[in-house]
């Protein structure tokens, strides 16, 4: 047995495992394209919508309804996606709901639910007046004039009307992407 082989039990112990020039044999195959990572997506010019949400199903059809007027969108289901997301990606619109499950809520030991986000984007200097919508399941009124009063835009109960909310988005956004774009 070779000197090295008696220095390393754990050598010693695998090769009475593997096969003679087990490490010749090791070939790691080039990436398939499922496991390639996705080529990052262009921004659109009218702009870019953060859907946050813990539902996959709402995340899902919301996305592809603002995705078919023309806007880039980015999804959150939980407030630490929320705040890397705001931090790398800088939407210009957020459609926020309010409710989250116990386990979705407390990221890094902190309860969040979509007023403790809402309170959060406020504060951000970079973008004092971005754009806040409310998507939630409890259609309160005291909900509803909560969120208005701590600076959402609109409150729209689920399930959505997904017309007026992009009627609404593009009464927001298409100003100034029509604007950015007489610039130039």
């Amino acid at each position: 047995m070779p000197e090295s082989d008696k220095a390393s039990p754990m050598r010693s112990f695998l090769g009475r495992l593997l096969p003679k020039g087990w490490r010749k044999q090791v070939v790691v195959p080039p990436p398939t394209p499922a496991e390639s990572p996705a080529p990052p997506q262009p921004r659109s010019q009218l702009g870019t919508v953060l859907i946050v949400d813990d539902d996959p199903i709402i995340l899902k059809t919301t996305s592809i309804k603002v995705k078919s007027h023309g806007y880039s969108v980015l999804t959150a289901m939980e407030a630490s996606q929320v705040i890397s997301v705001m931090r790398e990606d800088k939407p210009d619109l957020v459609l926020l709901d309010i409710n989250f499950p116990p386990d979705v809520a407390h990221g890094a030991n902190v309860a969040w639910n979509g007023f403790g986000i809402l309170t959060w984007l406020r504060r951000l200097e970079d973008r004092p007046n971005l754009p806040i919508i409310i998507i939630t399941g409890s259609d309160t009124e005291q909900n509803r004039e909560r969120a208005l009063a701590e600076g959402a835009l609109a409150f729209f109960p689920k399930p959505i009307d997904h017309a007026r909310l992009l009627l609404l988005i593009d009464q927001i956004l298409r100003p100034k992407a029509a604007g950015s774009n007489s610039k130039t």
